[in-house]
């Protein structure tokens, strides 16, 4: 499978890389962040296990800058996720590297639900894990498999997916969305993520149709259930695999696919699941070429729905 994966670099013109090929890993979770700080601390803990010793280097304070991630800085962390139950909201991002884009990232965006804490109606909890596509070349897709399936154990995700992706945390792909749309146009199974968007207008509902889609309450049952959606795909490649809390992983085959059009490609369970979920699109406020131009990202989110 080496050689179905793209190596994706997007520079800036110091050469500084801002954009890699890699793999996210998203949940978004319809409660306040109080309610599930300890379970978030816990996935961090899971994927700071699975990934190589030190991969995490930097977070951002709460100016923007980047400050090193010693003990100084996890203690803040910890603080920050876990003992600050007064805060509105609780944004955490560490990256691997501190000018560049690593492969190691980790994003959460916490709020307090409450219509006094958060204007956005359809906000929800987010947490976005990712992986270079090196660690699934030499691990190989059964153990990322796993390891979203740990990832996601205690969290109450409504949604949730995994998917070759455009590595790029904090939205740091942003200032460089024009050189993106060639890649996004040729290859249908690469996603474009910013959860902090994401999070201010999802609620309840879906982003799209992925390798790992996970489906929890209330959406699952709006989606006919596990039998529902087993009359829906009937496709020998889709696995249904059902998870406690009435929780539901679909695997789309073996491998993630980048679903590159220059291929024959075979489209049907990404079509079929992307028009079932539609109907729970968020319509996120950022556009693809400008802030403001929200059309070519709904359009994007609807790539499999034609």
């Amino acid at each position: 499978m080496s050689g179905r994966y793209p190596v994706i670099q997007v520079r800036t013109e110091e050469g500084h890389l801002k954009v890699r090929d890699g793999l996210v890993l998203c949940f978004f979770m319809r409660c306040n962040h109080t309610e599930i700080a300890q379970a978030v601390w816990r996935s961090l803990q899971a994927y700071l296990h699975a990934i190589p010793s030190g991969s995490l280097g930097w977070y951002v304070d709460p100016d923007g800058d980047t400050q090193p991630l010693d003990d100084n800085g996890w203690k803040h962390i910890r603080e920050k996720i876990l003992e600050r139950p007064w805060a509105m909201a609780c944004h955490v991002d560490l990256w691997q590297l501190e000018y560049e884009v690593g492969g190691y990232n980790f994003e959460y965006s916490g709020y307090q639900l409450d219509p006094l804490c958060v204007h956005d109606v359809r906000a929800a909890c987010a947490i976005a894990f990712s992986l270079p596509t090196e660690y699934l070349l030499e691990h190989g897709p059964e153990k990322v498999r796993a390891l979203a399936l740990e990832l996601s154990r205690e969290l109450p995700f409504s949604f949730g997916y995994a998917s070759f992706a455009l590595v790029s945390p904090s939205g740091r792909w942003y200032p460089h969305r024009m050189k993106l749309f060639p890649l996004l146009e040729r290859y249908l199974g690469l996603d474009l993520y910013h959860v902090q968007i994401t999070s201010r207008c999802i609620g309840t509902g879906a982003r799209g149709a992925y390798w790992l889609t996970f489906l929890g309450q209330p959406l699952l049952g709006q989606l006919g259930g596990l039998e529902g959606l087993r009359g829906e795909l009937p496709f020998p490649e889709v696995s249904f695999q059902p998870l406690e809390g009435e929780r539901l992983l679909l695997t789309l085959g073996e491998w993630p696919d980048p679903l590159d059009t220059r291929d024959e490609l075979y489209l049907p369970p990404y079509r079929v699941l992307a028009r079932l979920l539609e109907p729970y699109f968020p319509e996120e406020k950022l556009g693809l070429t400008s802030l403001l131009d929200t059309q070519n990202m709904g359009r994007w989110l609807r790539r499999f729905c034609q």
